[in-house]
């Protein structure tokens, strides 16, 4: 099986383990961080500050590797990292050329053995991944930011050793320190690729020539709510491969594993760099393959070095003699793709090389399995995104600053600049029995878009997520929000022209603990109490028709808030406690597949108490303590289909999932209970049936 890494943080240093068929024990510094993952927009992507990014899902499930769409499950990445190649030598004349020398972040686990990992970057103690943010109302926002959540960390492959003086297998260093950018965005059509802005510089005495840079990644697209990365081999060896030279970029596809669940590519791309180039190149291996001469593992510097200079094996390049389809058959392979040579980087100088990692959703209705051109359109569409992104003024792609280009002003190309929607409300949703109030503010009719420097706000839209999402195998929160509401402003040719005064409240309100005035209420009826639903609003504007810009609208993940209707929490004695479904029969339809995924709701609970579980017998076999904030996460339900625990209960109700104080399953049967009012010693009574 593929190489699996396991981060172990102890007092003062942490273990890499590579557990496969002859493991290597590496240790990295105590500072090594890995810890942070994009979560701005629809992509959960790990990234360190020793050049990797996915974590080979030692992590998993509490992290994502490279999660898209969030909370569906569906991973992309094992592991990856930078590669970056070079010749030195001692002046600029070439004299004492040595190499080529290759410095890995990570390697694919075939050549393990002799090179201990690949992890050939460290860290300064101390060092972590800073996290910032353009968005006013973040937490780290900063006006450094350069996107709604950037990622900034530096490293090195000037080190021969590891914490506690472990040497690191046949690394030869260099001599570069990497100062590394990502970006990441909210917007509607830019939440689902991260930015990956290297900074390359020669702190060595001697001249780097020859220079590649590139990105490696075990790229594994699965649906880890099917098949398990524990699974063993079998989980990896069902990716397909493929290359646009059109838009740089290399991509991976489930091509006959969790077909029917799993249905998107990822995308490794190269966006540009700050200095002349001969090509961009593409190549692909298999794992552990020591014989094919097109598709061989790279064992040492000057086989990795090859690769990076695009040769499959030989003189074969991309696309070589024998069809590229070769790639598209199911198996376990590492790609690669990289940009080069750049001629010479002096002692103290530096190169910047950018990339992006890319997902998105196969399009059309082919079988999954295939990779048409037409299932590449969403692929390519966010590509050019990517790409827009990268360019930002410079609209027309020369490297030039032509006129009216400059948007700011300041004389220069000022990259990382997307059209931006009116900045998304703040938004409150408060379930009751049956039913939930929306709530927003106003500050979205404030925005400024930085491109026309106009206030071009338009309107409000409402989405809502229908009962049951949640228990599909594949969740596209993104796509399971179905609009049920439009509200925009009257006067113009945009929209409906519908105002605002159905929603607008006569005064603003705010609620305990929140400062947030909130203007506006919608109420949404007819809702499953028990059931879990997402809201979300957006705000959109006018577009211009000057700069050619279509209406934008804010990203609808940003303020989705999850809730479960119920019944508010009551001390009434005259209020009569009880239990739903009841009977309750196994595989209800809100159920999992597992025993384990089963649950009930209490209702009608006091803010405070304490819920204990009978046999007919008398029987204690669980005992419950609620509260009014009480919301599940406890339970393996919630975890599951809910994962990142902010569901929002109603106060009086609370679920259980029919696992006793001993860890065991309940049986068929009656069942008795008791709820005690903590706040005044009350007690109430009841029963239920369970049915199996």
């Amino acid at each position: 099986m593929k190489l699996f890494l396991r981060f172990c943080f102890v007092l003062f240093f942490a273990s890499f383990i590579a557990a496969q068929q002859n493991p290597d024990k590496i240790f990295k510094s105590f500072d090594d961080d890995n810890s942070k993952f994009t979560n701005v927009g629809n992509i959960g992507l790990t990234i360190t500050n020793f050049g990797t990014y996915g974590h080979g899902f030692t992590l998993w499930p509490r992290q994502p590797s490279c999660e898209y769409p969030i909370g569906s499950g569906i991973e992309h990445i094992f592991d990856g990292g930078l590669w970056i190649g070079a010749f030195t030598s001692n002046d600029s004349l070439g004299s004492g050329r040595q190499g080529p020398f290759v410095t890995t972040a990570a390697v694919d686990a075939a050549s393990v053995s002799a090179r201990g990992g690949g992890f050939e970057f460290t860290n300064k103690p101390g060092d972590r991944v800073v996290e910032r943010s353009a968005l006013l109302d973040s937490k780290v926002y900063s006006p450094l930011a350069i996107s709604h959540q950037d990622f900034v960390m530096e490293y090195s492959d000037t080190s021969t050793t590891l914490s506690g003086g472990e040497i690191i297998p046949d690394h030869n260093p260099i001599g570069v320190v990497v100062h590394h950018e990502s970006y990441s965005w909210n917007l509607s059509f830019a939440n689902n690729f991260v930015i990956m802005n290297y900074w390359i510089k020669n702190v060595s005495g001697k001249y780097l020539d020859s220079v590649f840079v590139g990105l490696w990644t075990d790229a594994v697209v699965r649906n880890t709510n099917i098949t398990s990365p524990r699974s063993g081999s079998t989980f990896f060896d069902k990716g397909g491969n493929g290359y646009s030279p059109e838009f740089r970029v290399a991509y991976e596809f489930d091509a006959t594993g969790d077909i029917g669940f799993t249905d998107s590519y990822v995308g490794i791309q190269f966006l540009g760099a700050s200095s002349p180039y001969d090509s961009v190149n593409f190549v692909s291996w298999q794992f552990r393959n020591t014989t094919d001469p097109n598709l061989f593992a790279p064992q040492t510097d000057v086989e990795r070095y090859r690769k990076m200079e695009g040769y499959f094996g030989g003189n074969n390049r991309f696309p070589w003699q024998v069809s590229p389809a070769t790639l598209k058959t199911p198996s376990n392979r590492s790609v690669l793709i990289t940009a080069g040579p750049f001629r010479k980087i002096s002692p103290g100088d530096s190169i910047n090389v950018v990339f992006a990692i890319v997902t998105a959703k196969k399009f059309g209705t082919d079988p999954a399995a295939l990779d048409n051109d037409e299932q590449k359109t969403n692929l390519f569409t966010s590509a050019e995104w990517a790409l827009r992104a990268y360019y930002g003024e410079d609209r027309n792609r020369n490297g030039i600053l032509d006129a009216g280009e400059d948007l700011d002003g300041d004389g220069k190309i000022t990259r990382y600049i997307l059209p931006t929607p009116p900045q998304n409300p703040k938004v409150k949703v408060v379930p009751e029995s049956q039913k939930a109030a929306i709530y927003w503010d106003k500050r979205a009719e404030a925005s400024v878009d930085p491109i026309t420097g106009e206030k071009d706000f338009e309107g409000y839209r409402l989405y809502r997520t229908m009962s049951g999402f949640d228990l599909t195998a594949s969740q596209d929160l993104n796509l399971a929000l179905v609009k049920m509401a439009e509200f925009d402003s009257l006067g113009n040719d945009v929209g409906l022209n519908t105002g605002f005064s159905f929603v607008e409240l006569s005064e603003p309100i705010t609620f305990p603990g929140d400062t947030t005035e909130y203007s506006y209420k919608f109420e949404i009826q007819n809702l499953l109490n028990g059931w879990q639903y997402v809201f979300s609003v957006t705000a959109f504007d006018k577009g211009d028709v000057t700069f050619n810009l279509e209406s934008l609208e804010s990203g609808k993940l940003v303020n989705a808030a999850k809730i479960i209707p119920g019944v508010p929490p009551t001390s009434d004695e005259n209020v009569e406690i009880g239990v739903y479904p009841n009977p309750y029969y196994a595989n209800a339809y809100w159920d999992g597949n597992s025993e384990r995924l089963r649950k009930i709701y209490f209702y009608n609970l006091p803010a405070e108490c304490e819920i204990t579980i009978y046999t007919l017998a008398g029987d204690v076999i669980k005992r419950i303590n609620h509260d009014q904030t009480s919301n599940g996460s406890d339970l393996r339900w919630f975890q599951t289909f809910s994962k990142d625990a902010k569901q929002i209960m109603s106060g009086g109700e609370h679920a259980w999932d029919l696992i006793t104080d001993n860890d065991q399953a309940i049986a068929t049967g009656l069942y008795l209970f008791s709820v005690k009012d903590l706040s005044n010693g009350n007690i109430k009574t009841g029963k239920f049936l369970i049915v199996k």
